[in-house]
């Protein structure tokens, strides 16, 4: 064999090799993947994280590896917990969902996931990041309705997380004073404190109801929806201070959707019970077999 030959001869074989061991890793990867599935289910989130962080390290090309590794982290992430190791959870979390969207940007579920990561990271007892978590839950949500503009709860989400911000700044501001919020419009609270609060509002409630009425629009049953559209209209009360006639449509307009939301739940509930009894399949909001 002339030396052409065999150096072709050899390549072939290492070539044979490579793909041999490629595929060895492969069937490992998808071994570790089952295992961190089987985990996952147990609610055995630790053991599941290290399955699918050598899933990934073993194949970073194996379809959604990475997608279960960063739903596992996420699902280790405390709510409201600022702590060095939560908000590293939660940061992995968001980026390795980064890491997929940069593969497919219309996943709709990495970019639900990162959105509610933001909002289960947002509190107000830690005020250094609280609002900014808001902000940033609140910009993945939008990005969510992009993808798909009838999404009920990234509309409803969006809307809470309006009145979270609008009912923080009164709250402040009324405390500091020495008064308490009466859900009433505050008409007794003095001028020089209630104006700054309606300037600071009001963008936040005409966006609040924007996006909770669009929640309503696409899930006509959707009863926390209509309860929060109570509380954003009595935030709208405080916006229109110093004008009686808005005030008192705001708040009956707040009493109606408060009694429409009890309506509607006790409805909800009626079918809930109603399918349950007859053996028929249940589905949450979402459309998920329940």
């Amino acid at each position: 064999m002339n030396r052409s030959a065999r150096i072709i001869a050899f390549a072939a074989a290492l070539a044979g090799m490579v793909f041999s061991m490629s595929g060895c890793r492969q069937l490992e990867a998808r071994d570790q993947l089952n295992k961190g599935v089987d985990a996952y289910k147990s609610a055995h989130y630790e053991e599941a994280i290290g399955h699918f962080q050598e899933a990934t390290r073993l194949d970073p090309t194996l379809p959604m590896a990475k997608t279960y590794l960063a739903t596992a982290l996420a699902q280790n992430v405390v709510p409201g917990m600022d702590t060095a190791d939560n908000v590293r959870t939660a940061n992995q979390a968001i980026e390795i969902f980064k890491q997929v969207l940069a593969r497919d940007p219309s996943d709709v579920n990495s970019i639900k996931q990162i959105a509610g990561i933001y909002y289960s990271m947002a509190s107000p007892s830690n005020p250094t990041t609280w609002l900014q978590d808001l902000q940033n839950a609140k910009e993945w949500q939008m990005k969510v309705l992009a993808v798909d503009s009838k999404d009920a709860d990234a509309a409803y989400t969006i809307g809470v997380i309006d009145w979270d911000i609008a009912h923080e700044n009164l709250l402040k501001a009324l405390q500091a004073a020495g008064f308490n919020d009466d859900g009433e419009g505050n008409v007794k609270v003095p001028k020089k404190i209630m104006e700054p609060v309606a300037e600071q509002n009001a963008p936040l409630v005409e966006e609040g109801l924007k996006y909770l009425n669009m929640a309503i629009a696409d899930r006509p049953d959707y009863d926390n929806a209509m309860s929060y559209l109570n509380l954003v209209y009595r935030k709208k009360a405080d916006v229109d201070y110093g004008h009686p006639a808005e005030v008192k449509d705001d708040l009956a307009q707040a009493q109606k959707w408060s009694t429409d939301a009890l309506g509607t739940r006790k409805s909800n509930e009626e079918k809930k019970n109603k399918a349950s009894t007859q053996g028929g399949i249940v589905m949450d909001q979402n459309g998920n077999i329940k």
